[in-house]
């Protein structure tokens, strides 16, 4: 099984959003529909960034990395070249 590390932009404001799915276009239906909390003031969505991993953990620890101190300078050049500015 494939499990994706991805980043969304809001549309309407300089919002990210970092997450872990194994099926990115019904995510993004789901954060775009307000299915999600944490998204939902912020819709509509686009995918600026994605990263495959066949193992869980391992997708799981770079989400865990990419929203923590540790890994700030890796997001932010993340959004940099894929977001616009940060």
């Amino acid at each position: 099984m494939k499990y994706f590390v991805y980043f969304l932009k809001s549309s309407n404001v300089n919002k990210f959003y970092i997450g872990v799915t194994i099926n990115m276009e019904d995510r993004l239906k789901q954060h775009n529909n307000g299915k999600t909390k944490s998204t939902k003031p912020y819709k509509p969505w686009r995918i600026i960034y994605f990263e495959n991993y066949s193992d869980k953990s391992e997708a799981y620890k770079r989400e865990w990395f990419l929203k923590h101190p540790v890994g700030y300078l890796d997001k932010l050049d993340i959004i940099k070249k894929f977001g616009g500015v940060a």
